[in-house]
């Protein structure tokens, strides 16, 4: 007696076909699941056989084999539990084998019979489409999120007896199953407009020129670093990125619902895709695997978890030296490679990074005002040397922020919706171009794409080798200072790059201007 069905894992973040085979012989009772199981597959015997019983089953007291095919990749989880439960009833006859035929099994069973959600379902439904199924059974909870995968059946499941029921067709159609063609609906604020109660830049006075090189890096999507005194506005102005990033176009999308899904931070019931672009600010006592990603089958970290969006790293020296280390692959790649015993897999990592520091420890060097900075020469140097020259290397916009000279008179400036209506038209300009260079943002552009779209004026390409030569910069540096001056000329609307741009961008780095502590 032998069946065999179709279930799916995840590897990564994205969905693997997985087949299951079940094959009842003579002999002593027992159960067997091969194929590289964890443990939770493994406990998944008990589950099996408890919910079978308990929803009115025989549970056969023969010799089971459970495989799971291919057997040379690991699999972990508990996705397997409906597809290990329904080929043993099919294997014992208790089943009809068309019900399942041809159709992916997805599902965590509870001991009474119920199926439970699990996290990564919307890989999984996405791989078996391009796979050529056309069904897919799984639990009620998971419904709404493989619906976003239009073209497929899906038969929801509320528990495993279920399987056995007599239901006509189109009963079962209309009450159990859902079948959608088109694009899924998004989230989040529409194109152009800030998403309602979003923190707002009209909320921050003064800091005029934060904003602008705020809207400068958002606007080419360039990685930031924020310096200045305690209670400057650095953390503030920071979190109010997201009011002005643009939405994430349907790809975009379709990506960062996925990685959410797999890091079961999808929420269960939900029939959208994410539209709004990640925020994500891990607090500085996180470990290397928790930013980057890991464990013996790696799993993904805060860098693929602000994939299309932004990645905080507020109080940037009080991070573990190696953790910031371990950043500057992702930074520089946009992805990151995680190798292991049993697997070596690459995650989506192509966020903006955002950091904020004090100058020293004290957070008063060079503050304008009574309040005088108490450290030595030594322990600034210490705390400046937390951060590495390679990794400051790799941040496009950094800015020194001062403290407010007074309340009274300040104004307000440019508010959210401005600003985003700027960004947006930088954006259709980068989008414009994308035909010939081949990417979406200014900072990812290199080698022959970024001398043919980052035309310089003769007097700004002057300006930028005096700036190369006065400043030691680095090649890395050069480059990074060319890609901001063409997100600044696309804010200005400008063909080509002009002096007072690449001027602009000098003013950015503020690190490579000063040779001391800030």
């Amino acid at each position: 007696m032998y069946a065999k069905l179709i279930s799916a894992s995840v590897l990564g973040v994205n969905g693997t076909l997985i087949e299951v085979e079940v094959d009842i012989a003579g002999g002593l009772p027992q159960v067997n699941v091969v194929g590289l199981p964890d443990p939770a597959i493994r406990e998944s015997v008990e589950r099996v056989r408890a919910a079978i019983k308990n929803c009115g089953f025989k549970f056969p007291l023969q010799r089971i084999t459970v495989n799971l095919a291919p057997a040379d990749l690991r699999k972990e989880g508990t996705a397997f539990d409906l597809a290990i439960a329904a080929g043993v009833l099919i294997a014992s006859g208790q089943v009809a084998a068309e019900r399942c035929h041809g159709a992916l099994m997805i599902g965590e069973l509870a001991l009474n019979g119920d199926i439970k959600a699990i996290p990564g379902v919307l890989p999984m439904v996405e791989q078996a489409k391009r796979c050529g199924l056309s069904r897919v059974l799984l639990a009620a909870a998971n419904l709404e999120e493989a619906a976003l995968i239009d073209g497929l059946e899906l038969l929801s499941l509320h528990s495993l007896r279920e399987l056995a029921e007599q239901i006509d067709p189109q009963e079962l159609h209309g009450r159990s199953s859902r079948t959608r063609h088109g694009p899924a609906r998004l989230t989040g604020a529409a194109g152009g407009q800030v998403a309602g109660g979003a923190a707002d830049f009209a909320d921050v006075l003064g800091q005029h020129q934060a904003k602008q090189a705020l809207l400068t890096a958002v606007a080419g999507r360039h990685n930031l670093l924020l310096c200045g005194s305690p209670g400057t506005g650095k953390s503030m102005l920071i979190q109010r990125i997201p009011s002005i990033m643009p939405p994430l176009s349907d790809e975009e999308a379709l990506e960062v619902t996925k990685i959410y899904s797999v890091a079961g931070k999808f929420a269960h019931g939900e029939a959208q895709l994410i539209r709004s672009r990640p925020f994500r600010a891990p607090h500085h006592t996180i470990s290397t695997g928790g930013l980057i990603g890991g464990g013996s089958t790696p799993r993904p970290g805060e860098v693929t978890l602000a994939h299309h969006g932004v990645l905080f790293l507020d109080e940037l020296p009080e991070f573990s030296r190696q953790v910031l280390e371990a950043l500057r692959q992702p930074v520089e790649e946009r992805a990151v490679t995680i190798a292991r015993a049993r697997a070596t897999l690459c995650f989506p990592a192509s966020f903006m990074l955002a950091c904020a520091m004090n100058p020293c420890p004290c957070g008063f060097y060079g503050a304008d005002g009574e309040r005088q900075c108490s450290c030595s020469i030594s322990r600034m140097a210490s705390y400046r040397a937390r951060l590495s020259g390679p990794l400051l290397d790799r941040i496009d916009v950094q800015l020194e922020v001062p403290r407010p000279a007074s309340f009274l008179q300040t104004e307000r400036g440019l508010d959210s919706a401005q600003m985003l209506e700027r960004v947006m038209a930088a954006q259709e300009r980068q989008l414009a171009r994308r035909k010939r260079s081949g990417v979406s943002w200014n900072s990812e552009l290199i080698g022959a794409a970024l001398l043919r779209e980052a035309k310089l004026q003769p007097p700004a390409a002057r300006m930028l080798e005096m700036a190369y030569q006065a400043l030691g910069l680095s090649l890395r540096a050069h480059d990074r200072l060319l890609r901001l001056g063409r997100t600044i000329a696309d804010l200005q609307e400008q063909e080509e790059i002009g002096e007072e741009h690449i001027a602009e961008a000098i003013q950015y780095r503020c690190l490579d201007r000063n040779t001391q502590p800030l």
